[in-house]
């Protein structure tokens, strides 16, 4: 009998429904796959092995999980970047600073990939109100590497002449590129994001004297 109640329990368990973050771990991956158009809530059901009512349970639309999923992706990354940068006492060099905030969104980007690739593919594609919803997760990242660029730049280790925000854009904009080219297999993150910091702080070319 005791056996028989354990099996019991086992099959529940295994049935169970699938929960909020379920419903979000399968959305995140069709939408990095297919982006935001093509994916209904019936395929995020099909897909979860739930019938399309159960979403409503957790989530009153698709864009509601869309919304839930652009933040998590984000807020995943900022953390991340932030211990990151944290972890470096004032006074430590700028490229060591620089190289561990890129080295940390890397990592990010990748460990989380789902969540982070649906985030950098679908947000273009996605209603005002959605992007609107999701602006001060946004924001408030992008505040954590203004900070950052504005402390180096004024340590000397930025140009005054640089526009912060430009240069915030322009870094953030190439590390995230990086999920649609990079192969940890073929490479590592600190090589990359070594490479990454040399080329935002020295520049490509070779300076020689006039």
């Amino acid at each position: 009998m005791a056996e028989r109640a354990s099996r019991t329990v086992s099959v529940a368990s295994i049935r169970s429904p699938v929960g909020r973050d379920g419903i979000l771990d399968v959305a995140a991956r069709l939408f990095r796959e297919q982006g935001y158009g093509p994916v209904s809530l019936r395929k995020i059901a099909e897909a979860a092995g739930i019938k399309a009512g159960s979403i409503y349970y957790h989530f009153g639309s698709k864009d509601e999980i869309v919304v839930a999923i652009l933040d998590l992706g984000i807020r995943a990354v900022h953390e991340k970047m932030r211990q990151a940068v944290l972890r470096h006492a004032d006074g430590a060099a700028a490229a060591a600073i620089l190289r561990a905030a890129i080295r940390a969104h890397l990592r990010a980007l990748l460990d989380v990939s789902d969540y982070s690739s649906a985030n950098v593919r679908i947000f273009g594609q996605v209603p005002q109100s959605v992007r609107d919803a999701n602006l001060p997760t946004r924001r408030a990242y992008e505040a954590e590497w203004d900070n950052l660029l504005t402390r180096l730049q004024r340590d000397g280790a930025l140009r005054r002449n640089v526009d912060i925000r430009r240069l915030r854009l322009m870094l953030i904009g190439a590390l995230n590129a990086t999920l649609e080219w990079f192969d940890p297999e073929r490479g590592s993150v600190e090589a990359l994001a070594s490479t990454y910091a040399d080329v935002f702080l020295n520049g490509i070319l070779e300076q020689r004297e006039v």
